[in-house]
């Protein structure tokens, strides 16, 4: 898994535990974070803009973090007839 993905999980997971579930993360937000024994200042308002404008190309397991996290963009859409054209 991509260390940057990693630094953006550890980095959303310390603000919704510090300020709730339900608060959205403002675009300019930077959280200081540190993943294994290095700090970080990851741009999590950004991270997240562009982690969900390239949700499609997650691998299920990001998609399974980003969820468990309470990200509703992050689950995976069922396969439908219609979607599949059957």
């Amino acid at each position: 898994m991509p260390a940057a993905f990693q630094r953006g999980i550890a980095a959303l997971a310390q603000y919704l535990g510090r300020e709730g579930s339900g608060s959205p993360v403002p675009r300019s937000h930077v959280e200081p974070v540190v993943v294994q024994s290095e700090h970080h200042e990851v741009k999590l308002g950004i991270w997240i803009s562009n982690t969900k404008t390239r949700r499609t190309k997650l691998s299920a397991v990001q998609r399974a973090m980003l969820t468990e996290l309470g990200v509703d963009w992050a689950e995976p859409t069922p396969v439908t007839a219609a979607a599949t054209g059957r």
